[in-house]
């Protein structure tokens, strides 16, 4: 069971919440990162964790599946031909690749809206190969290449399906935004009017909400059997289309995401959101995880999510060897030396 499980913030406004991860330099430990954990079934049964899991957090990008589903649901994606690209796109925190920008023009394009209709901001392109090209050219990056574009072009398909005005789409009462709070809500059993809403980084409203429900939402959302039959055929496709795509839900380089999706072929759905949030759904296997650090650094994130999925089983060795680059926990410097290691407490 979860270990000092409390909701209530600390002195500093925070949880206290256990050192999961330790960074060694040498034999000392140089740099701790602190956090929680559940994993739980679709009925939102805890199988076991550790930190104030019953906490809330803001769940960022993590969500972003389950506020497509009334894209898909109401039809709107039908009508604007959603195949498996334009599918995982809607679904991504990607680098702006031209495998991305390229389909989200071409998807705002099919709208009849162009790039000035996104709401998100413009971002430098995570993609190293995109912003060096985009340097020597001398270009400004746009709201394309920011990567929550894809969401936002989602919306933006929703939104014309619905006959609302484009400008208000991330409208928190428009009609948009109503029905994916109620889809967030529905999947992670909360109260619609429960989850306290703020500003996400790229303008949308993001949710905050105990870390068990934000597993339990993933843990119904990859294993749907219980579900509306409408709403867990429309999961499968979402599954599909990652497990097809994997490259466009995240991208080619150092991506966790896609790097977990193509090691599994699809059986692990995974979705990093900002601030070091992340949810892994084990498709048709029963349990999802759930996983915040709080200082918000990847370098923990990523090392705990790694051990998490190493000590429930949810990696063979294959696939293990498939993620060599993300399970080496030896920490090297610039000349390649050997200096220390990343240890998982858990």
């Amino acid at each position: 069971m979860p270990q000092n499980d409390s909701s209530s913030p600390s002195a500093s406004g925070y949880s206290d919440n256990p050192v999961l991860v330790r960074v060694w330099r040498g034999g000392a430990v140089e740099s701790v990162h602190r956090g929680a954990w559940v994993l739980v079934d679709p009925d939102g049964g805890v199988i076991e964790g550790a930190g104030a899991v019953h906490s809330p957090v803001f769940a960022r990008s993590t969500v972003k599946a389950l506020q497509a589903l009334p894209l898909f649901e109401t039809g709107a994606a039908d009508q604007f031909s959603f195949g498996p690209k334009e599918t995982a796109l809607a679904i991504s925190s990607h680098n702006a690749e031209p495998c991305h920008t390229e389909t989200v023009r071409a998807m705002l394009e099919r709208l009849d809206l162009d790039e000035q209709n996104l709401r998100c901001g413009s971002q430098v392109p995570g993609d190293r190969e995109t912003r060096a090209r985009m340097l020597a050219a001398n270009e400004k990056p746009t709201s394309v290449h920011n990567n929550c574009s894809g969401k936002h072009t989602g919306f933006l398909t929703l939104s014309r399906f619905l006959k609302e005005e484009p400008a208000s789409y991330l409208d928190v009462d428009s009609q948009v935004q109503s029905r994916v709070r109620q889809a967030v809500a529905e999947m992670c059993d909360l109260n619609p009017d429960d989850p306290t809403r703020a500003i996400d980084g790229c303008s949308a409203p993001t949710f905050r909400m105990p870390l068990v429900n934000l597993a339990q939402g993933f843990a119904r959302f990859s294993n749907p059997d219980k579900l509306d039959r409408d709403r867990a055929n429309w999961c499968r496709i979402m599954h599909d289309a990652v497990a097809a795509r994997p490259e466009l839900v995240a991208g080619n380089f150092k991506r966790i995401d896609t790097d977990i999706v193509r090691a599994t072929r699809g059986r692990l759905f995974p979705k990093v959101g900002a601030e070091a949030v992340y949810v892994i759904g084990e498709v048709d296997g029963g349990r999802a995880l759930a996983v915040k650090i709080d200082d918000g650094g990847l370098r923990g994130m990523h090392r705990l999510v790694i051990g998490l999925l190493e000590k429930f089983g949810m990696l063979d060795t294959s696939e293990l060897e498939e993620l060599s680059a993300w399970t080496d926990s030896v920490v090297r410097n610039f000349a390649g030396l050997e200096v220390g290691r990343e240890e998982v407490l858990i």
